[in-house]
């Protein structure tokens, strides 16, 4: 033991009880967000022999007592299936260690199966719960090789092995470990040192008062320290007390006292490294709910809403509910996680996570890393989680964030904020994330006043045709001959003229042209395609051509981008879209998007329209393999190339519409934002771009208008525009319809309140508004 380590566990031991809480306190909210969080999980009992026999134990039994050595596969197909309906996330594989090697009855029955070792059987289990049910498999399977952590990373997103003590004691006579090979420590720290070199993402803990002395207990978690610093697959460290059970060797031994308890999760917080998460059994500890998290622990591990604790049968799993409202009194809200922690998969290294096992992940996944909070998805017909009362969905009351008000507080006051700051907004949940919506909302009504905005338009998408493989896009075809949802098709001139007359007639006071990378396109077709609306409708207002397109024209006539918008704007063009921007972070526009525009490209381009006059919208396209920081910068972008040239005139979340999306179905991509990541998105952007772009859009197609009306009282001041014949979004498999009534739009502001009135597609008023939309 290092000598330094010697001394912090004089400190641990030593200290008055008070003093480590409050340090555990102050580096566990140091962490980052403030929250708890817990799996919602399903507990598969797979088998209950076992080759040990620990004198603490009632989970592990004899062959005579059970109907069969292990649950058949339709047991466990019906256990997981139960849970995945219950909106479980994980399924917990508990069993004993390799009872084959102690039982002749285990060895026969998997022979007949067709498996030689528990482990085998365990991972065509976990296979088939992932396949058939969508949850995540956590095997606790007891002592492991490493290559039997390799075989089970591509069905497993976890895996967990209790170290429970380094103390060699307990295997002697009389003691807890007595006859269970298993248990020997060495070999508990090798197998999870296997479990690091084959990069599985590792649950451990400690058991306390099982007979270990005060010091062993610092010792157990220092080994554990140590373990995470060589491999940095220690997720969570669960510090566990010994409950006595009736039946069992140890029924009448003394449990730990509280105060010891107490002291060793404090502990756990201060030794290990900031990044394992420390965890306490809720079940276990219900009567003191408060007091552990007092102690520096953010996580209540998993919950089962159908399954017992089979380890311990004796404690039911405390309601969500309540400790929901335990943790929201502490100021950490309660947030679902999965059973594979956000570090490990919202990260940039994809090493800990199997590309076989990564699509079912996604599926589950939010921007964080944590679980989604809903079934909601962009363009699906579900109901909206939030309303106009209260956009994010009910929250527990509880005390805010006094760093979310200083940043709230410098906002107000016109500052730019820094991308940690942004960041910190995005991530905010609870209390925490009222206040930001609240604020938002509060500026909306400063900048923009209570009408709410809308433009009566028509989408005019003349090609789909394109030569861009953007990974999200179902709009786009290859070719004349490629084809999946729609057919390829090329508008002519007469054809889009035709269409803007319509649109004209409708009372349309724009039309919106855009469409795929076309390769027979050149700069003069984008012209003659102008000219041709413009000559059919000359008072109509042309917001066309994404900043991809405008640079494609310029590239085919051997110009300047600025020069090629000067020919734009004296042909008749008003305002370009601010498309094709989706994250204006290069490191994922190279997955997303790699033969688009760079950022540096886009923000060229609207710069340019800026400066000879053209002014244009700016746009986000969020919910797919970006986190939170990727959103602050892509703000901070658009705020800061507002400060240069000032042209932006408004600000339109586009959250991905994922169904049809090509990378979703490759299992690449998550299912676009959550319901809180939509709500936060509007009001994130509304502060972050306060006193620089003045309109936040929200976008009935990808929201449904019950979606769009609650981001009404979330910082949003325009509905966008009717839409006639929209096609983008349906082409990815949004449920929502290609355009709306005036009267629907209307319906929505007054459910949040609020006046309707038209407007012009640069935020003049209209002197007789269109009722024939």
């Amino acid at each position: 033991m290092a000598r330094d380590d010697s001394a912090l566990i004089d400190y641990l031991l030593n200290s008055p009880l008070e003093t480590l809480q409050a340090e555990a306190r102050a580096r566990r909210d140091a962490r980052g967000p403030a929250r708890m969080t817990y799996s919602p999980k399903v507990f598969i009992p797979l088998t209950r022999l076992c080759a040990d026999v620990c004198h603490y134990c009632t989970f592990a039994t004899t062959p005579s007592r059970l109907e069969a050595p292990f649950l058949s596969e339709d047991q466990v197909l019906g256990i997981a299936r139960a849970g995945a309906a219950a909106g479980c996330k994980e399924a917990l594989f508990t069993l004993g260690d390799a009872p084959e090697r102690r039982y002749a009855v285990a060895r026969d029955w998997l022979a007949e199966r067709g498996f030689s070792r528990t482990i085998d059987y365990v991972r065509h289990c976990a296979a088939r719960v992932l396949e058939e049910t969508g949850l995540l498999p956590h095997v606790n399977a007891g002592i492991l090789a490493e290559d039997d952590y390799r075989m089970l990373r591509p069905v497993a997103a976890s895996v967990g092995l209790m170290l429970e003590s380094t103390s060699e004691r307990l295997l002697e006579k009389g003691a807890a470990h007595h006859g269970s090979p298993d248990k020997v420590p060495a070999l508990r720290i090798e197998s999870l040192a296997a479990a690091g070199r084959a990069r599985v993402p590792t649950t451990s803990g400690i058991l306390i008062g099982i007979g270990e002395a005060p010091h062993e207990r610092i010792e157990a978690l220092l080994a554990l320290r140590d373990l995470h610093r060589e491999h940095g697959h220690l997720q969570e460290v669960i510090v566990q007390n010994f409950c006595p059970k009736p039946g069992t060797k140890m029924a009448q031994a003394p449990e730990a006292s509280e105060a010891d308890f107490l002291r060793v999760i404090a502990a756990a917080r201060i030794v290990l490294p900031e990044e394992v998460s420390v965890q306490a059994p809720p079940n276990l500890n219900d009567e003191r709910l408060a007091e552990l998290i007092d102690c520096g622990i953010d996580d209540w591990g998993g919950i089962s809403p159908v399954t017992l604790d089979h380890v311990n049968p004796e404690a039911p799993w405390p309601e969500v509910e309540q400790l929901a409202e335990v943790c929201a009194r502490a100021g950490l809200p309660l947030a679902e996680r999965l059973t594979i922690y956000p570090r490990y998969l919202a990260s940039d290294d994809r090493s800990w996570l199997d590309p076989a096992i990564r699509p079912a992940v996604l599926r589950l996944s939010d921007s964080e890393g944590l679980a989604r909070d809903s079934r909601w998805s962009p363009g699906v017909a579900e109901p909206v989680p939030g309303t106009t009362d209260a956009p994010l969905g009910p929250i527990l009351r509880g005390p805010g964030s006094r760093r979310i008000d200083h940043i709230l507080e410098r906002a107000a006051c016109g500052a730019e904020l820094g991308e940690s700051e942004i960041t910190t907004l995005f991530t905010a949940r609870g209390a925490g994330a009222r206040a930001v919506v609240e604020a938002a909302d509060a500026l909306r009504v400063e900048a923009m006043g209570e009408t709410v905005t809308y433009v009566v338009n028509r989408n005019i998408n003349y090609t789909n045709i394109c030569t861009h493989a953007c990974s999200f896009c179902a709009f786009s075809k290859t070719s004349s001959k490629a084809g999946f949802r729609d057919k390829p098709y090329d508008l002519d001139l007469e054809e889009i003229a035709e269409r803007a007359r319509e649109a004209e007639a409708r009372g349309a006071s724009e039309v919106c042209l855009q469409g795929g990378i076309h390769p027979r396109y050149t700069g003069e077709t984008y012209l003659a395609i102008l000219r041709a609306v413009k000559d059919a409708c000359p008072s109509l207002h042309v917001h066309a051509f994404s900043p991809l397109e405008v640079s494609q024209g310029a590239r085919t006539l051997g110009m300047p981008v600025i020069d090629y918008l000067r020919r734009l704007k004296d042909a008749g063009l008003g305002s370009l879209p601010g498309t094709a921007a989706e994250i204006l972070c290069d490191d994922i526009r190279a997955q997303i998007c790699p033969d688009k525009l760079t950022t540096a490209e886009w923000l060229s381009v609207v710069g340019d329209a800026h400066r000879v006059g053209l002014p244009t919208t700016s746009t986000i396209m969020f919910g797919h393999l970006e986190r939170p920081e990727h959103w602050a910068r892509h703000l901070l972008a658009l705020r800061r190339q507002q400060g240069e040239t000032g042209g932006f005139t408004e600000f339109v979340p586009l959250p991905l519409v994922h169904m049809e999306a090509p990378f979703y179905r490759r299992g690449e991509s998550r299912k676009g934002p959550t319901w809180r990541e939509a709500v936060m998105m509007h009001a994130v952007a509304r502060i972050a771009l306060h006193g620089s772009i003045p309109s936040i859009q929200c976008s009935w197609v990808k929201l449904g208008v019950e979606g769009a009306a609650a981001m009404l009282n979330a910082g949003c001041n325009d509905l966008g525009g009717v839409l006639m014949n929209e096609s983008i979004s349906r082409a990815a498999g949004a449920s929502h319809g290609q355009e709306l009534s005036v009267d629907v739009l209307r319906a929505a502001a007054q459910s949040a309140g609020r006046p309707l009135r038209q407007r012009t597609t640069l935020y003049g008023r209209v002197a007789c508004e269109s009722e024939c939309a």
